[in-house]
């Protein structure tokens, strides 16, 4: 794509790029209310079944999930129109969600940049590796990465990480408006956990709020995991990366049903998502139907993004996902190449 080309999709995104506080405040009222009012079912149901209450808490999860892209609308500013009503409501959902506002807007921001770029990984993604890189680790970073892509940890203790480490502490070198946003988000969880604990009791709260914490996470980790990590996304050295390709080809379309695409805020539209960041979850889907060049991005089902499970090295070779298995065999050949190249070097210096 011309870079003519690239300049025209990137304006085709502009009358999608606007906040229309009607449809806001309509996903707030289907999105909020209906979440405390699980919450509140669930609580009810203890005395009737505890199955009755996980199955509500995990409806409520979804509902999390929904709250979560709204405050990732809230991040990019995209969600209203006014900077300080995208702040508010971006420290209040990221309360319901137990995500910091300021520390996660910056490293997002930081992954909307960077993201597909190769030297310049590290903040806002999924840690990824390249079969090189793998090769010339050390023994315990190799086993760091192992255990790291494994889905039981990913997936299962990765939720644990996120809300109970990583979102709780400031990074190194954030800045006063950081970190007191951090330390507000953190005390408001804490007065609010204590108060739940103080009325219903903790076995209480742990049963609805587990599931719901546990769930969520899993759904948001899988959600960004799988629509930056698919056969063929786009990965590239920082002097052949470009911003329009690592939007839409290195962001998948996510096609879900329409239940969960409505549950997940319309982000499975992630390569409409990358390509204009400002276009509130509410317009993805137009945006996308509205241009034939973004309908022509990687789509991938719910049955298909299975197999990104087992993807676990970029092949930068090949320019594709593999999972260790393919990868060892990739690394016997390379040695073998390496070592007959050794054996010949002598016999073409006597010649």
């Amino acid at each position: 794509m011309s870079k003519q080309k690239q300049t025209q999709l990137r304006k085709s995104m502009n009358p999608f790029a606007k906040s229309d506080r009607k449809a806001s405040v309509y996903q707030l009222m289907n999105t909020i209310p209906p979440f405390f009012l699980l919450w509140f079912l669930a609580y009810q149901s203890l005395s009737i079944s505890p199955v009755i209450t996980v199955g509500l808490s995990v409806i409520a999860a979804g509902f999390v999930v929904r709250i979560f892209i709204i405050f990732h609308d809230c991040t990019h500013q995209s969600f209203f129109k006014n900077k300080k009503a995208n702040r508010v409501l971006g420290t209040i959902t990221g309360i319901l969600t137990h995500f910091a506002f300021e520390k996660w807007k910056r490293s997002h921001s930081i992954h909307h940049a960077t993201s597909g770029n190769l030297d310049k990984r590290g903040t806002g993604d999924m840690w990824v590796m390249t079969i090189d890189e793998y090769v010339h680790a050390s023994f315990w970073t190799r086993l760091c990465y192992r255990l790291y892509r494994n889905p039981f940890v990913m997936f299962g203790l990765g939720p644990i990480y996120l809300f109970f480490i990583d979102n709780r502490f400031n990074r190194k070198g954030a800045k006063q408006k950081e970190r007191l946003n951090t330390y507000f988000i953190n005390l408001c969880l804490v007065m609010v956990y204590t108060t739940l604990i103080w009325a219903i009791g903790w076995q209480a709260v742990l049963v609805i709020q587990g599931p719901i914490l546990f769930v969520s996470g899993a759904l948001g980790i899988w959600l960004f995991y799988v629509q930056h990590q698919f056969e063929d996304s786009y990965f590239e050295n920082d002097q052949e990366w470009d911003y329009v390709k690592a939007a839409v080809d290195g962001s998948s379309y996510y096609k879900l049903p329409k239940l969960l695409q409505w549950i997940t805020g319309n982000i499975g539209f992630h390569h409409v998502h990358h390509l204009s960041p400002r276009v509130p979850n509410y317009h993805l889907e137009k945006a996308h139907n509205s241009t034939p060049p973004l309908q022509k991005a990687t789509t991938i089902t719910l049955a298909s993004s299975l197999e990104s499970i087992h993807f676990r090295l970029y092949d930068e070779k090949n320019k594709t996902f593999v999972n260790f298995k393919e990868a060892q065999t990739l690394i016997s050949n390379m040695k073998e190449v390496n070592a007959e190249i050794k054996t010949r070097s002598p016999k073409l210096q006597e010649k």
